[in-house]
């Protein structure tokens, strides 16, 4: 399948680069077998959710107190809260530390490989494997990344990896939103996303 850019334009409704994604998903979608209307709407209103309509390709964890405190409650308490609140380096390599192949607080590893493209690809074990996949140093596959090329092709090999392109099949939102962050976070973003993008590829490929 080919995506138009008529059909990106609509899919992407907030972002101005819509000409620049509908070359970089021709190019990518097909090489990780994304390659029907059900795989890419899934593909598709997954990371755009994932990213505010493929707009954001790095991880925001620019947390306030109250929000540390909410979503990382493991990690920081009334004690230390004051010290990580707006400093998102230090937050990375608070939360990140000594799990997914990174080192401890002090490494930095939690900054170096904070999650990173349309579907955040977090922590030094899944970008190392990343590098690999590509044939690239993990240093330079990490500012890959950070492009919209690369942004575009860690998130399908994430989608690979997980296997997500069964749950797309299966029309199985809730399945492939529980593998991609472990629970049901944005469910009903997700959902509408879904049926909107899945109604643009329907209509716009019966015309």
């Amino acid at each position: 399948m080919q995506l138009t850019e008529a059909q990106v334009k609509e899919i992407l409704q907030l972002n101005p680069d819509y000409k620049i994604w509908t070359k970089l998903l021709n190019e990518y979608l097909p090489k990780y077998d994304i390659n029907t209307d059900a795989r890419a709407s899934m593909f598709l209103a997954q990371c755009s959710h994932e990213s505010s309509q493929f707009r954001i390709l790095k991880e925001n964890l620019n947390y306030s107190k109250e929000g540390l405190l909410s979503t990382f409650p493991k990690y920081f308490n009334a004690s230390n809260v004051d010290s990580y609140a707006r400093k998102p380096e230090k937050i990375a390599n608070r939360v990140y530390a000594s799990r997914m192949g990174n080192g401890d607080e002090a490494s930095g590893d939690g900054w170096k490989h904070i999650g990173l493209g349309l579907i955040q690809l977090t922590g030094k074990n899944n970008q190392s494997a990343f590098a690999l996949r590509i044939k690239m140093d993990l240093t330079k596959a990490i500012e890959h990344m950070k492009t919209k090329d690369g942004a575009l092709e860690c998130s399908c090999f994430f989608w690979e990896e997980n296997q997500l392109n069964s749950f797309a099949d299966a029309r199985d939102i809730e399945g492939s939103t529980r593998r991609i962050n472990g629970g049901r976070i944005g469910i009903s973003h997700r959902m509408s996303e879904y049926k909107r993008i899945s109604g643009i590829l329907s209509r716009t490929n019966m015309l």
